[in-house]
């Protein structure tokens, strides 16, 4: 069974890769936080996945415009300026050789604690900063013949009891959902809105395509998506109708085709949701045009940005 979106072609240079922990470069196996630290003891923290491609950072400025906000809203000073923090990540990328066909993850947790405890109040030093760089590609095979859903129990939460667009260490409710759906058989969970509509999926964004029309949720109950954003700006430059509104799991059964959106991977089809077959079970031609599109995005905004 797939994965998922996050599937990835194994790479044996990732063994040797280097491993920034507060600015510290560090071998694989010998990278290491305190299990003192606010992200291990409580999830209390924000971070990005970001893609090197062709030498250039796809959408930086946004990746890094959601981190700070992040930090902000849960009150966490990250320690550097967005400059400096860039320069770390290039710093990074450049120790290792790299140049294309890169994830990197870049975590900032609010530091090390005097004791186990909640309050922030008991943390000691600054932030802990990590940035995982990894040799990471999507499998061909997910690209092309996409991935199986399966609608789940576990709701997206209102933002009075924990905001999902806060892109936090705490994604407990993710990962319960996506344990549904591999308990039932499926690559990813589909997740609904505490009403009932549909909101988006356990790690990326969700869409369908209906007479020609794109629909995604309202994006009420989901995190700001990077690559979703993209997506529904693409479909209005290109003249293909877009919505932003709730729909329920008959509009999505009923639907044409369906695909998700994530860093990682890109555009992806859906070709099966609660056993149902979409667009024949195959990559249908509206998803295989965002694909497109997308690609030469990604491709002009890695010139346009800061360089590896």
């Amino acid at each position: 069974m797939s994965k998922g979106t996050h599937d990835y072609l194994g790479d044996a240079r990732n063994e040797s890769i280097r491993i920034s922990v507060n600015g510290e470069l560090f071998a694989r196996h010998e990278a290491k936080v305190s299990v003192f630290d606010s992200g291990f003891v409580l999830g209390d923290g924000v971070w990005e996945g970001l893609r090197l491609h062709d030498g250039g950072l796809p959408f930086l400025d946004r990746h890094l415009d959601r981190l700070y906000e992040g930090a902000r809203a849960i009150d966490l000073d990250i320690g550097l300026d967005r400059d400096a923090l860039t320069a770390r990540i290039l710093d990074t990328l450049r120790a290792n050789g790299m140049q294309t066909d890169v994830h990197i993850r870049l975590m900032v947790t609010r530091g090390i604690k005097a004791t186990p405890h909640q309050d922030p109040r008991f943390v000691i030093g600054a932030p802990t900063i990590v940035i995982v760089p990894e040799y990471k590609q999507p499998l061909p095979a997910t690209v092309e013949q996409g991935i199986r859903l399966f609608t789940v129990h576990v709701r997206r939460g209102a933002p009075d009891v924990q905001d999902p667009k806060l892109n936090s260490h705490s994604k407990l409710n993710c990962i319960l959902a996506c344990i549904q759906a591999q308990k039932a058989g499926a690559d990813e969970a589909l997740m609904l809105d505490p009403h009932g509509f549909v909101a988006t999926c356990n790690s990326t964004h969700f869409f369908i395509v209906r007479g020609g029309q794109v629909w995604t949720s309202s994006g009420d109950y989901c995190l700001g998506g990077i690559t979703r954003a993209n997506v529904i700006a693409l479909c209005r430059d290109n003249g293909i109708p877009v919505f932003e509104k709730n729909f329920s799991l008959t509009d999505v059964h009923g639907a044409d085709e369906a695909f998700v959106t994530g860093t990682f991977a890109g555009v992806v089809p859906a070709r099966e949701i609660d056993g149902r077959a979409m667009a024949g079970g195959k990559r249908g031609p509206m998803v295989e045009r965002l694909q497109r599109l997308y690609m030469a995005l990604v491709e002009k905004s890695g010139r346009e940005g800061p360089r590896a």
